[in-house]
């Protein structure tokens, strides 16, 4: 081959590299738009949608300079116009080519998982064909298809725990210790004034009374209708086949906690500060607890979050969260206003005269809340 073919070729080459790039680019871009719109006007939720639009700005920015890492070689035009140059949308063999699938969604759920699917495999391309430009652009479009996978999965979970947990408004943490009347009692009436969640937290049983109790307060959630959570032990939620686990920040992971308690079970997570709040989402946590909001007679707490985190959290993030600590008839108001839908309590109702009623009128407070 003589030096004119060979050079001829390069051209060529790099001409189809740059079609290569300009379709896959193409492709992730529209279906990251697909997906900003959704948790955008769907799920409503601003901390996602923040997270997606980053990551297309990011992609773009990848796609603005194409020129190979070692190339000397002067650019008339730049890299948008180059890539206009490569494209052959009326010779381009895929256009007429379709399956069955890609005409079927049943579901906004169905546009979610096909979209995600659709940007990875394209970034994938991207990641692949970038390498022959330069192996640092290749690295970090490998880098941009990792975090897609993490947005996957917390864009699926918050879609999927908003619909789980759609009707769990009032949590209760059960301390026997701490119950003006026998345990037994107290759950049996909360859960009959309208509580939803009953968290059993309890420090000072050893492992055989706690699950010997936890299955206990199990057949009496299940008879209500109610979920049943696990304070800090995944391994005694799994024993007493609650419905999942709640972990705080020293304890197990949401990683760590999952791999005991499986993936259909629920794993909760205390959150103190919008950091975690937001790291928690990313984690895969199913819910989160918001707080403490104000000083509790059942917990101490180093340090109080408040109402201002209420806000911030109500602010950014759908995932289904329970604002926590100390929150009473009385102050409830404050916690709405600041923008709480849910709320965990335990002094409130275990240490009520009247569990059932204490429980019935947070309850009503919080269908107010939702109109009802």
């Amino acid at each position: 081959m003589t030096r004119g073919n060979v050079e001829h070729s390069d051209r060529r080459g790099d001409a189809d590299v740059l079609r290569v790039i300009d379709a896959a680019g193409n492709r992730a871009r529209e279906g990251l738009r697909v997906l900003e719109d959704y948790v955008r006007f769907v799920l409503d939720d601003p901390h996602l949608t923040r997270l997606l639009k980053d990551l297309r700005h990011e992609l773009a920015a990848l796609l603005a300079d194409l020129s190979p890492s070692d190339d000397s070689t002067p650019r008339l035009l730049d890299s948008a116009t180059r890539l206009l140059a490569a494209r052959d949308t009326p010779g381009d063999v895929g256009t007429a080519i379709h399956t069955a699938s890609e005409a079927a969604r049943g579901s906004p759920g169905d546009v979610v998982l096909a979209n995600f699917k659709r940007v990875q495999e394209a970034v994938r391309t991207l990641e692949e064909f970038g390498k022959l430009l330069s192996p640092e652009r290749g690295a970090a479009l490998g880098q941009l298809r990792y975090r897609l996978y993490t947005l996957e999965k917390a864009v699926g979970h918050t879609r999927l725990n908003r619909e789980r947990l759609a009707d769990c408004r009032l949590y209760l943490l059960v301390t026997s210790s701490l119950c003006r009347r026998d345990v037994e009692t107290v759950v049996r009436e909360a859960l009959a004034g309208g509580v939803d969640v009953v968290q059993l937290r309890e420090k000072d049983l050893g492992d055989r009374e706690m699950l010997a109790l936890g299955r206990r307060v199990r057949e009496w959630t299940r008879e209500a209708g109610a979920l049943f959570i696990m304070n800090d032990r995944p391994d005694l939620a799994v024993l007493c086949d609650a419905d999942g686990v709640h972990v705080g920040q020293d304890e197990l992971t949401v990683r760590e906690a999952r791999r005991i308690v499986g993936p259909d079970r629920l794993v909760g997570v205390s959150t103190h500060t919008i950091e975690q709040a937001r790291q928690a989402v990313l984690d895969g946590a199913d819910s989160l607890g918001v707080g403490p909001v104000f000083p509790s007679t059942t917990k101490a707490f180093d340090s109080l979050a408040g109402l201002e985190f209420v806000r911030e959290v109500a602010g950014e993030i759908t995932l289904p969260w329970f604002a926590i600590g100390g929150i009473t008839p009385e102050n409830v108001p404050d916690v709405l206003d600041a923008g709480a839908g849910r709320i965990a309590v335990s002094g409130a109702v275990c240490q009520a005269d009247d569990p059932r009623e204490a429980a019935r009128m947070l309850a009503r407070r919080l269908a107010l809340k939702d109109g009802g």
